[in-house]
């Protein structure tokens, strides 16, 4: 195991920041490590709406099974994913993950477009204003890779990621039962598998104490991603982390780098923290209109890294699709059972 992961800790919403240079900073980082820490401070999403979603998601796991099971997952990428239904290192995976999820698609009017469990059907409108918070945070962050990019226009990726647009953004949450509660897991086993995010740009919200992300560094190794990064020990809240996902790299034709990344059951967690409780984390996955076409975005910085074949081979010989596209095939490698079984 390699030491803590080394990731940038950027303040994308301090008072009188300059702008260009904010956007600099976030795309050097999005280039060399894939993944960074955004300082919330509450700004962008506030301390109390995140942690009320944290309380949402222990009501929710700890749902009757059944309540659970009638909102199953689904080829749409909405509803409840039990214990190893997700196999994300099809490759290399005993068996699917040692998690459960529950994804969120749109809501419409403060209300859930899918089947919920009970427990949180009173809660809807809290979680419609959480995932748009999320959306809107994504957005800001997207109109600064377009500044740090040059792309003409600087508002190329927020115009393609318009809420109003069907798309494949899903606002996830995530139990992993503690190691004792698996006694199946073998010494090899991952709580979850090796991989990229499908989508452009993803947000995770981590509790403190919790052990468990690993990124794949470029020498081979794994090392773990503190909750807490040193420097942000005094804030109220632990930074957002964010990292870029396939669809953005692939758009970017690899420039922008899409980590790989896992949650192990941490033998040695990073000091402070545990890999013997559950884990909770909660994930933001923004995705562009299903209609966008994933031709490289019109920035001279990108021209010059398929000139230059930045991070070999991100984008040779791609097939342009479009981002419905893009995500079912990465579902389809995901959830195996279930499309095998579509094929009856």
């Amino acid at each position: 195991m390699a030491g803590t992961a080394t990731i940038p800790i950027i303040d994308i919403s301090a008072e009188g920041a300059d702008q260009i240079q904010v956007a600099k900073e976030l795309v050097d980082a999005a280039v060399e490590y894939g993944f960074v820490y955004v300082r919330n401070a509450g700004r962008d999403i506030s301390t109390e709406q995140i942690e009320n979603a944290f309380g949402l998601s222990r009501t929710l796991f700890a749902s009757p099974l059944e309540d659970k099971q009638r909102c199953k997952i689904e080829k749409n990428n909405q509803g409840w994913s039990g214990m190893h239904t997700e196999t994300l290192d099809p490759k290399t995976q005993r068996v699917g993950d040692f998690k459960e999820g529950f994804n969120f698609g749109t809501f419409k009017d403060g209300k859930a477009t899918q089947p919920i469990p009970r427990s949180i059907e009173p809660h809807q409108a809290q979680l419609a204003g959480f995932r748009e918070a999320c959306h809107a945070l994504c957005q800001k962050l997207l109109l600064l890779f377009g500044i740090g990019l040059q792309v003409d226009p600087p508002t190329f990726f927020t115009s393609a990621h318009s809420p109003a647009q069907p798309s494949g953004s899903i606002l996830r949450f995530l139990y992993y039962p503690p190691p004792s509660a698996t006694p199946t897991a073998e010494p090899a086993d991952v709580r979850a598998g090796a991989h990229s995010d499908y989508g452009s740009v993803t947000l995770l919200f981590r509790l403190r104490g919790q052990a468990g992300l690993e990124i794949l560094e470029p020498a081979g190794t794994w090392a773990p991603v503190p909750v807490t990064p040193p420097g942000t020990e005094g804030d109220v809240a632990p930074p957002i982390l964010v990292n870029i996902g396939d669809l953005l790299s692939y758009w970017t034709n690899g420039l922008l780098r899409s980590t790989v990344h896992r949650v192990s059951f941490s033998s040695t967690p990073t000091p402070g923290e545990s890999s013997t409780d559950p884990r909770y984390s909660i994930v933001y996955f923004c995705h562009p209109a299903d209609a966008t076409p994933l031709a490289p975005v019109p920035s001279a910085r990108v021209a010059a890294a398929i000139d230059g074949n930045v991070h070999a081979g991100a984008g040779a010989d791609k097939k342009e699709m479009t981002a419905a596209e893009h995500l079912k095939m990465r579902l389809s490698e995901t959830y195996l059972q279930m499309y095998a079984e579509g094929k009856k």
